[in-house]
């Protein structure tokens, strides 16, 4: 398993932007798929973004299509995600998962977790 730390959450006013990072431990980052979930107050985690091991691919759920963008750089064992447009919608703690497989949507799939980093976008 690889450990997860996860940073750049905050507070931002609607429509303004936000990139997290996500930074693995490790020599074996590329191969691990990437995944960003995030759970708002009094509902459950969610799936919001994921990544193939080469970056190739990328997947992303529909309330964040055109607004978020996932990336990846395997030299720095890091994955970001990019959140422009935010909602207050998108409020919610968000957390970064690896996956030693292939790329899935599924929570369930992920091996491991980081811890969180609360995200609040505000009217």
């Amino acid at each position: 398993q690889v450990q997860l730390v996860e940073s750049g959450g905050g507070l931002v006013q609607a429509g303004g932007s936000v990139r997290l990072s996500c930074a693995a431990s490790g020599r074996t980052f590329s191969m691990y798929s990437m995944g960003w979930f995030r759970q708002a107050p009094g509902k459950e985690r969610e799936f919001a973004a994921a990544i193939s091991r080469s970056g190739g691919s990328t997947y992303y759920t529909d309330s964040v299509k055109g607004r978020f963008t996932i990336s990846r750089d395997n030299a720095k064992n890091t994955v970001y995600l990019q959140m422009n447009s935010l909602k207050p919608e998108d409020t919610a703690v968000y957390y970064c998962a690896a996956r030693r497989s292939g790329v899935t949507t599924n929570a369930e799939g992920f091996d491991s977790w980081g811890q969180g980093t609360q995200v609040t976008v505000s009217s």
